[in-house]
């Protein structure tokens, strides 16, 4: 049976700082992320299943993005680890610390290994598209 592949957009807001910069994007900023992930599988071919002639359903794939990034992440602020901003989730309700620096590429590559890690086997994600602004983006491809 043929493969198939589909996609599916999520959005959400995010603020970031890059410490060392040599910009603007030293400081804490935000943005309006638009994720973009693309699955690979067989079309089930039982009859009787509710998800049958799917790759996958759509609302699963969405239920494992919405847990592992969009929840996480919407409205949060991401700092690397040891950033000169550390300290300040005293007065920030949502801040997520990370061991790199939080670019678009590399938040990219943990969203890959968050995503695939909860696909069931039968399914391989094959690519990924982080917008961080309208346009300028990062993209993964297996």
């Amino acid at each position: 049976m043929e493969k198939i592949r589909i996609s599916k957009d999520f959005v959400f807001e995010a603020a970031h700082a890059l410490d060392n910069h040599d910009g603007k994007c030293k400081n804490i900023h935000g943005h309006s992320y638009k994720l973009t992930v693309t699955v690979e599988g067989t079309p089930k071919n039982d009859i009787e299943a509710s998800d049958s002639g799917m790759v996958i359903d759509f609302t699963v794939l969405k239920n494992i993005v919405n847990t592992q990034i969009i929840k996480p992440y919407d409205h949060a602020l991401v700092l690397k680890d040891n950033s000169r901003f550390k300290g300040i989730e005293k007065q920030n309700d949502k801040t997520i610390y990370t061991p790199y620096h939080p670019t678009c590429e590399n938040m990219l590559l943990d969203f890959k290994d968050k995503i695939a890690s909860q696909l069931p086997n039968s399914i391989e994600l094959v690519y990924m598209k982080l917008n961080e602004t309208a346009t300028s983006y990062a993209e993964w491809m297996k």
